[in-house]
């Protein structure tokens, strides 16, 4: 094989089993590699009703076909399960050096089940992999503990952990590497610490084999000019990281204040990109074969902290979401949340709930909007898991229906929204509903066209022709998300530009429509497995809120989402029932044949 290692590696901590076997042509050619290749492992492995925080759960590792060659933005890997937060088929990726050494070492995915008896971690060194005791460095943070496991595996070796959150598996907690990297959303470092399994260090040797280095290194020239010529990549990200967009979303009126209650926060230049350049900014940081470098490293003299972020969303859950302007306390708590191995957005959502919960009397004592020493005590809280942090670790879905009034929770399928009020992005509020892993941006960025101009400007408003645009952006980062790469790189480039690197490095004849055809397949199949968990059209909607409650204030001022008549449009045009649910022959037609039989015997479609 090019490009893929061709083999996968399999843990059974409870048995302490190592073994390995083939990556299939099948697989490969289907499904590429990282969300592709663990949702189609996590859908034929785990059985219906697993609980996500049980042994028999799974949580895969896996790199794509573009990882560890060069390719622009491949410093990724994705980490695929069960969320133990929303119930759903989850993938959650990061950036940083992890996903090139894993590849490095000769696997292309890692399955482990089971759980450990005892706190473990596993060193992984080419062919080479142990299972380790994790009792010195159990209830360390995560920075500590990449410390300890570099010093006592390899110096090099990149780690992947979870801090204390994941140990409590607090259900908004992550798996964070390099330090300041984090696959953050769903919980999956809560699964990672339901199996007493702390971190992973990985340290390889080996070079994915490239077919045609000529033709790579052509399509890799190619696809860094259009980096290089697309204002967003060339400018806005490299100038102010993500955080460029705080004004932007604010000015148009769908920057979410308050526990979305409004869609215009008047401090927002106070966390903006600009001022984190101004005020904090130490020096840009890239990911593995990035030529963006939005990553920021920051300090916050009067704290005495140094670390990286905050991003766009940290800026808004921590700063806008909770009526906070203090930059300084929301880099703090986007340095805790990395630090505890927290998820930032879920984090700073539910602690936004909290404060509305608060202030409408249902949490007697709770934080209140504005208070910026609270979002950082509440960061701790939840971290150490004490006093008022333990309810919150459960996120905002959970918190909302204890007080009695679920409708403060901003989420999907249990999953916190991040920070775009789709009553100024209809578009948005279709990919919300419809995204397989909760409220998600980075499904399908609507925002893209819809407020960035990009490809094209299209009508924010407007309902006519976001059900096409929406699958067709879902399926395409479903294949990126396959490849892995950043999606950052979607700003300048395009299925073309993604197929010519495959090609170049696998010898197989992709081509853009092929790799369209396996995002829709992968979305697909994602979705036959929610379907399978009871997943279907009522799962499928947005906080009553965003539909019934128009925005006070700001250029989006009385509008809400019309989501009913998008959602109708999105199923005829998947092939879907008209309650969601992929028909048997829509399944096979995209090669899902074991999907498509287990539909037509469940819901006779």
């Amino acid at each position: 094989m090019h490009g893929w290692m061709g083999k996968i590696l399999r843990i059974d901590l409870n048995k302490k089993k190592i073994s390995s076997r083939p990556l299939t042509n099948e697989q490969s050619e289907l499904f590429l590699g990282g969300r592709g290749l663990g949702v189609e492992i996590l859908f034929r492995e785990l059985p219906r009703g697993v609980n996500p925080l049980s042994p028999e759960n799974k949580l895969i590792f896996a790199a794509g076909p573009l990882t560890g060659t060069g390719a622009p933005t491949s410093g990724r890997y994705s980490v695929i399960t069960r969320s133990p937060l929303t119930g759903t088929i989850f993938d959650s990726n990061s950036g940083g050096h992890f996903g090139v050494q894993f590849k490095r070492t000769g696997w292309d995915a890692l399955i482990i089940e089971g759980r450990a008896e005892k706190p473990s971690y596993l060193w992984i060194r080419d062919n080479s992999v142990d299972i380790r005791s994790a009792d010195r460095i159990w209830g360390s943070n995560t920075h500590a503990t990449e410390d300890i496991v570099r010093s006592e595996t390899e110096k090099e070796a990149k780690v992947a952990c979870i801090g204390p959150a994941g140990e409590r598996q607090v259900l908004i907690s992550s798996i964070v590497n390099d330090k300041h990297r984090a696959a953050g959303r769903g919980g999956v470092g809560a699964v990672m610490g339901s199996k007493n399994l702390k971190a992973i260090a990985v340290l390889g040797s080996h070079e994915p084999s490239i077919a045609n280095r000529e033709e790579f290194t052509a399509a890799a020239r190619i696809s860094l000019e259009a980096i290089s010529k697309n204002p967003v990549t060339k400018d806005a990200l490299p100038n102010y990281g993500t955080a460029v967009l705080v004004n932007v979303i604010n000015e148009i009126g769908a920057l979410p204040t308050m526990n979305f209650q409004r869609g215009y926060f008047e401090d927002a230049d106070a966390i903006s990109g600009e001022t984190i350049r101004e005020r904090i900014l130490e020096k840009r940081v890239a990911c593995d074969a990035c030529t963006i470098a939005c990553g920021r490293a920051t300090k916050i003299p009067a704290r005495d902290r140094h670390g990286e972020g905050p991003e766009y969303e940290t800026v808004w859950s921590f700063g806008a979401a909770c009526g906070v302007r203090d930059l300084e306390a929301v880099a703090e708590a986007h340095y805790l949340c990395n630090e505890y191995g927290l998820d930032a957005i879920s984090t700073g959502s539910t602690i936004a709930c909290a404060m509305e919960l608060s202030e409408a009397g249902h949490l007697p004592g709770g934080p209140r909007f504005g208070d910026a020493e609270a979002i950082v005590d509440l960061v701790r809280l939840i971290g150490d898991g004490a006093g008022i942090g333990n309810e919150l670790a459960e996120g905002s879905l959970r918190l909302a229906e204890r007080h009695g009034h679920p409708e403060c929770s901003m989420s999907v399928k249990g999953l916190e929204m991040p920070g775009y009020d789709p009553r100024g992005i209809q578009g948005m509020g279709l990919a919300y509903a419809t995204s397989n892993r909760g409220a998600c941006h980075l499904r399908a960025y609507m925002t893209s066209a819809e407020v960035l101009g990009n490809p094209c400007l299209i009508d924010r408003f407007k309902t006519d022709g976001k059900a096409s645009l929406t699958i067709l952006l879902q399926n395409v980062s479903a294949a990126i998300d396959s490849l892995v790469l950043c999606r950052f790189s979607q700003f300048a480039m395009n299925p073309d530009h993604y197929a010519r690197l495959l090609r170049a490095v696998t010898n197989v004849s992709f081509m853009a429509r092929d790799l369209i055809s396996i995002g829709e397949r992968i979305y697909n199949l994602e979705r036959t497995f929610n379907a399978r968990e009871g997943f279907g059209r009522g799962e499928d909607s947005l906080p009553r809120r965003l539909l019934e409650t128009p925005l006070p204030e700001g250029h989006s001022k009385n509008i809400t989402v019309a989501l009913d008549p998008m959602l109708d449009e999105y199923y005829r045009l998947r092939g879907w029932t008209s309650n969601g649910v992929p028909t048997a022959s829509t399944l096979s037609e995209l090669k899902l044949y074991d999907a498509s039989k287990h539909i037509a015997e469940k819901y006779a479609v």
